[in-house]
C-alpha cells in the first residue's frame, strides 16, 4: 500500500493578500503521520488552528474561507491543490493574516517550493477515498454540476461557460496528477473588468492587479471610466483600445485550467486522496466545497464499521444472560441479545416491534421510536460492555454520568432491527468508562452519542 507523505523540510512564501491587500507570510512545516493538513493563525491570541477540512468552510465568494470559532483564513485553494498534487497527507501551515498570499494568482510558487525541500514517505499507510459508485451534485441556481465516477486513479475534467465574447466555453483536462505541475499549476485566477467595482464594494480584491490575475476586458468601457476604476484600485491608468485579455495568456484555455486547479484545491478538503474521475461543469468554490462536505459525511460514515448481523449465528449473550447482568426489566429493557463482545467493543441488537408500549403515545398514527430510548438502548449495551469485565457482574450496576454529542440521523420504526456498536474511547480507570456509541438500521447510522459511565457495587 502507498505510504502517507509529508514535506522533507519547511519553507516560507511572502506576498500580499488578494482580498485584504496586506503583506502576508505563510510557512509550511512537515507534520507527523495522521496529522492531516492544518492551518495555524500565528497572529491571533492562542494561535488557533483550523483543520483544512470541508466542514470548516464558511464562505465561498471569490475564494474558499475556512473558520474555526473566531479564527478564519481564506484563499487556501491554490496551496491545497499543490499539496494534493504531490499526495501530501500531513502538513502544518502557519500564517500571520486572515488569508494566504495570492502570489502570482496560481499554484506555481507552491509547487516550486515543495520541489525545493522535497517529500518524505512515512510509515503509516495512505488512506484513499475510493469512489465506488457515481456521486453527483448539482446547483440549479447556477447550472453547475460535478460528477465523480469510479476509477483506479484521480483525474479531472472541467467545462466552463460565460456570456462573454472573449471567454465563452472552454474545456480542460488533467488525466494524471504527475501532469499538474506542467499543465495546471501555473494557470492564474481571472476576473472581468466589469466586475471590479462591485467586488471592491464587497471589500474584496484589494490586492488584485495585472501581476496576479488574468483581467478580461469583454465589453467597451469609456477610458475615463477605466481610469476611475484604476484609481479605486490604486493602479496606474492603462489605455485599452480593443476587447481581450489585459494579461498575456500562457494557454489558450488558461481560465478553464485554473478552474480545474480550484476544483482540486477544494476537493482536497475531504482530507484524503481520491480514486475517481471528476467531471465538473461550470464549477465554482460554492459547488466544489458543497460536494466536498457531502463526501466528508460519507467518509465519516464509512469510518464507522457497520456491524455485520448474521441471524443464524448464536448470540454471545441471550436475553436470559442479559437479565443476569442488567437490572432493567419490561418495559425498559432495550437489548434483546449481544452478538459480539470483547474488552473494548460490544455489538448488541434490538428488534423493534409494533407491540412496544411507547408506540401507544409516540405516535399512534405514525409510530417512531423516541430518540431518548435509542440513547438508553445504547447506554444499556455499553453497560454490558463494562459489566462483562468484572467478576460477578450481577453484583454491580452502571450509572451514566454524562452524554455528549448526541445526533439523530434517521427514524426508527416498527419492523426495524437496530444494531448497537459501543466502543471504549479509553481504558476504564477508577471505575469510570468513556464510550462512543452508534445505532444502525441496515448499513445506515440512525443515532450516535458519547457516554461516560461509572461502575458501582450494588448496596
Amino acid at each position: 500500500m502507498p505510504k502517507q507523505r509529508s514535506l522533507k523540510g519547511s519553507f516560507s512564501l511572502q506576498g500580499k493578500g488578494l482580498h485584504t491587500g496586506v503583506d502576508i507570510q505563510l510557512t509550511f512545516f512537515p507534520a507527523p503521520e495522521n496529522h492531516g493538513c492544518i492551518i495555524k493563525r500565528i497572529d491571533l491570541e492562542g494561535q488557533p488552528i483550523i483543520p483544512a477540512l470541508a466542514e470548516y468552510v464558511t464562505q465561498t465568494t471569490r475564494g474558499t474561507v475556512l473558520s474555526n470559532g473566531d479564527a478564519q483564513v481564506s484563499t487556501i485553494e491554490h496551496a491545497m491543490a499543490a499539496l494534493f498534487s504531490f499526495g501530501i497527507d500531513n502538513c502544518l501551515m502557519e500564517v500571520n493574516a486572515p488569508e494566504f498570499p495570492i502570489l502570482d494568482g496560481s499554484a506555481k510558487l507552491f509547487i516550486d517550493k515543495i520541489n525545493s525541500v522535497g517529500i518524505v514517505e512515512q510509515e503509516a499507510e495512505k488512506d484513499f477515498f475510493v469512489v465506488k459508485k457515481k456521486i453527483e451534485y448539482t446547483d440549479p441556481t447556477t447550472n453547475s454540476s460535478i460528477v465523480i465516477l469510479p476509477d483506479d486513479h484521480f483525474s479531472v475534467q472541467t467545462m466552463i461557460g460565460f456570456k462573454s465574447p472573449i471567454l465563452s466555453n472552454q474545456y480542460a483536462v488533467l488525466n494524471q496528477l504527475e501532469d499538474f505541475a506542467a499543465d495546471i499549476a501555473g494557470c492564474r485566477t481571472f476576473v472581468f473588468v466589469r466586475e471590479l467595482e462591485q467586488l471592491l464594494k464587497m471589500n474584496l480584491i484589494k490586492g488584485g492587479d495585472l501581476e496576479n490575475a488574468l483581467v478580461i476586458y469583454d465589453e467597451p468601457i469609456e477610458q475615463t471610466e477605466l481610469n476611475r476604476i484604476a484609481d479605486l484600485l490604486n493602479h496606474p491608468h492603462k489605455k485599452v483600445d480593443e476587447l481581450g485579455y489585459l494579461t498575456p495568456l500562457q494557454f489558450e484555455n488558461e481560465p478553464a485550467r485554473h478552474k480545474l486547479l480550484d476544483v482540486m484545491g477544494d476537493l482536497a478538503l475531504i482530507g484524503k486522496p481520491i480514486k475517481g474521475k471528476v467531471i465538473a461543469t461550470r464549477p465554482g468554490h460554492k459547488i466544489n466545497t458543497a460536494l466536498a462536505k457531502v463526501i466528508r459525511k460519507e467518509i465519516k460514515r464509512q469510518e464507522v464499521p457497520t456491524p455485520v448481523y448474521d441471524p443464524n449465528k448464536e448470540p454471545v449473550l441471550n436475553i436470559n444472560q442479559i437479565k443476569k447482568m442488567l437490572p432493567h426489566r419490561w418495559p425498559f429493557l432495550m437489548v434483546d441479545k449481544v452478538m459480539e463482545i470483547t474488552d473494548s467493543v460490544v455489538i448488541g441488537l434490538k428488534n423493534v416491534t409494533s407491540n412496544e408500549t411507547f408506540f401507544m403515545g409516540h405516535f399512534p398514527n405514525e409510530p417512531v421510536m423516541p430518540g431518548v430510548l435509542l440513547v438508553e438502548a445504547m447506554a444499556q449495551t455499553g453497560g454490558l460492555l463494562i459489566l462483562h469485565q468484572v467478576e460477578k457482574p450481577e453484583l454491580y450496576s452502571t450509572y451514566f454520568m454524562k452524554i455528549d454529542n448526541v445526533k439523530f440521523r434517521q427514524k426508527v420504526v416498527p419492523g426495524d432491527t437496530v444494531i448497537f456498536r459501543l466502543e471504549l474511547i479509553s481504558p476504564i480507570r477508577r471505575g469510570c468508562a468513556t464510550m462512543k456509541g452508534y445505532a444502525f438500521v441496515g448499513d445506515k447510522i440512525v443515532a450516535e452519542a458519547e457516554f461516560m459511565a461509572q461502575i458501582a457495587k450494588n448496596k
